[in-house]
């Protein structure tokens, strides 16, 4: 299931796959992130993005040689901030 954010209504789009949609529920089950993006500032994001009203599943959590979030991104994805730590 490929699913988008419809600028101006708040409407969904999807276009259906069952393939596609049991594989995205089974990763959020497992609670891997469908996507990842680096930031320089996770702790900073993490609270701008929370402010705006973002439903966190992880806040900053350090793992090894990072620190990391993840949010749902209300379409049935999990989506990790990632800020790596040292060299």
């Amino acid at each position: 299931m490929l699913v988008g954010h419809i600028p101006n209504g708040g409407q969904t789009a999807a276009i259906n796959n069952p393939a596609a949609k049991a594989y995205q529920q089974a990763i959020f089950q497992q609670s891997q992130p469908a996507a990842m993006f680096y930031t320089g500032d996770v702790k900073g994001d993490y609270e701008k993005i929370k402010a705006r009203g973002a439903e966190f599943t992880m806040p900053p959590t350090d793992v090894t040689a990072s620190t990391i979030a993840m949010l749902n991104d209300t379409c049935g994805n999990l989506i990790q901030l990632t800020q790596l730590t040292g060299d």
